[in-house]
């Protein structure tokens, strides 16, 4: 009837082990943690209290969990079962061993999956589905190591030392398949540890004085590293590669490792045929974003259905907000890198003069920062700038952010893709306009080149540049774009800083909305 109550959703905001953990010291066990001793004696009534709860975000979980002592981490994974909405990251439903999914499986859930910001799950699943093994863990973890477990991993050495030599000095080498004997040493690896994970658990419950430490941290790591280069091994196929990098001189030096070192790695290339399970899974799976472009793109490397609706909605922003303009008379390419910094200065100053207040420009990498940096400091000294640092902690992006003052006026340079080009919002004259000096292609490296190469395999002789380098970098570029205009007020400036933006097929992949005012050489 319409008098009849309805019962609230118990929304559940599950944070990351990290951002939760009350004791970042101690182990996850009850004989080292006060939090896990006795977690499921008191467990019970922690989950009477949390029913009378409002909401379950962080600060209310950890203010009812210490009060029964137990963890607010774990509280909130006990409390999954009773949630009507779950809030988590990517990891909790798309990983390998994704809790979620498992629940979703296990009690026969009908789940709907909402992904905000989907354009993030590529690379997000990509690593999800990729197993590196270094030789340096491998010598760390052999250190620890005796008995049957030592010998196990002294042939893996063995087996790895063959590999290396067969380089023949190459830094990098990909491989279709991985080599059979290499497998065989892995599985004898964990079976030696496993087993004698085993044989301490027994001897630990069979003393008074509790279970002893399973292993070695270093030995346990590795353990666990293994499991998942093997898991992946055992689905390997043509979404993936395998993969040698020999260890730069300085990372071996660094190590203090005599014998040269490398790492091994399964790298995922396309992560389709791992989620596509998950989206089987699901009543729905509904994907959010404004870079969801274009659709085949996302539709074959996030393992959607052929028959996936898409809807392309309308920007709220009108053409009249934003003024763009292409930059043709730059190159940012490398060889022409150190030539376009001194246009790009001139163009910057010009703009600036025209319209002073507060300017964000990209560039590829922190090297090419710093140069036009340098180039604006000589010829522009007037100009206030303030730079993207490498490495930059929380409180240095706040501050960074905190100059982007209502009526403020200055530039600001960051690195594309970075911190400062997704999901930050600087609206009215806080940010009146963005250079971007880059097509944001990924570097040209062995490791993409190796995965255009696979991703022709894949997809089809001649998607493999596009779905490597050219649909990923103007995601990039289309996302910093997206800081001028925040809401139906704002205007602002554009200026992409490269010849290339004017290519006829880089045009098609900007949003519809943007009407490009020209090819110029200077406003």
């Amino acid at each position: 009837s319409a008098s009849a109550s309805v019962a609230p959703l118990r929304v559940l905001d599950m944070q990351a082990r990290d951002k939760t953990c009350e004791h970042p010291d101690k182990a996850c066990h009850g004989e080292s943690c006060p939090l896990a001793r006795g977690f499921f004696d008191r467990l019970p009534a922690a989950r009477q209290l949390a029913l009378q709860l409002p909401l379950w975000d962080a600060p209310a979980l950890r203010t009812l969990a210490l009060e029964h002592g137990i963890c607010p981490y774990y509280l909130s994974q006990e409390l999954v079962r009773w949630a009507d909405v779950v809030v988590a990251d990517y990891h909790y439903y798309y990983d390998s061993a994704a809790m979620l999914y498992a629940l979703a499986l296990q009690q026969d859930w009908r789940v709907g999956v909402l992904v905000d910001e989907a354009h993030n799950l590529l690379e997000r699943a990509r690593s999800m589905y990729t197993a590196p093994l270094s030789q340096f863990a491998l010598a760390q973890a052999r250190q620890a190591a005796t008995g049957a477990v030592k010998k196990a991993l002294d042939a893996l050495q063995r087996q790895w030392q063959t590999l290396n030599k067969a380089q023949d000095q190459a830094s990098y080498q990909s491989y279709e398949g991985i080599p059979d004997t290499l497998l065989g040493t892995v599985q004898r690896a964990v079976g030696a540890i496993a087993e004698q994970l085993a044989e301490q658990e027994i001897a630990g419950h069979a003393t008074a004085g509790g279970p002893p430490a399973l292993a070695d941290h270093a030995l346990l790591d590795f353990y666990w590293e293994l499991l998942h280069f093997q898991a992946l091994a055992d689905q390997f196929g043509p979404h993936a590669l395998f993969d040698i990098q020999l260890a730069t001189p300085q990372q071996q030096r660094a190590s203090r490792v005599r014998t040269p070192a490398s790492t091994l790695c399964i790298r995922n290339v396309v992560p389709g045929p791992h989620l596509a399970p998950r989206h089987e899974a699901a009543q729905a799976t509904v994907l959010f974003s404004g870079t969801l472009s274009p659709p085949g793109f996302y539709r074959d490397l996030l393992g959607l259905p052929a028959d996936t609706a898409w809807l392309d909605v309308p920007s709220p922003f009108a053409a009249r907000q934003l003024q763009v303009h292409i930059a043709g008379h730059i190159s940012t390419r490398w060889r022409d890198r150190e030539a376009s910094l001194i246009p790009m200065a001139e163009l910057i100053a010009q703009q600036y003069a025209r319209q002073p207040g507060n300017y964000l420009c990209f560039l590829s990498s922190f090297d090419y920062l710093q140069q036009l940096a340098a180039t604006l400091e000589r010829l522009q000294p007037q100009l206030p700038l303030w730079l993207q640092q490498r490495g930059m902690d929380e409180a240095g992006r706040a501050e960074f952010l905190a100059r982007f003052v209502e009526g403020g006026q200055g530039l600001g340079l960051a690195v594309l893709g970075g911190a400062f080009s997704e999901g930050v919002d600087l609206p009215g004259s806080r940010l009146i306009g963005a250079f971007v000096a880059t097509l944001g292609l990924p570097q040209f490296n062995p490791v993409n080149e190796a995965m255009q190469r696979a991703m022709d395999q894949a997809m089809g002789v001649g998607l493999g540049y596009d779905y490597t380098y050219l649909y990923p970098g103007l995601r990039k570029v289309v996302q910093a774009a997206g800081r001028v205009i925040r809401g139906e007020n704002d205007r602002g400036i554009l200026v992409l800083m490269d010849d290339r933006f004017a290519r006829a097929e880089v045009r098609a992949l900007l949003p519809a909305w943007w009407q490009i005012e020209g090819v110029d050489r200077g406003f």
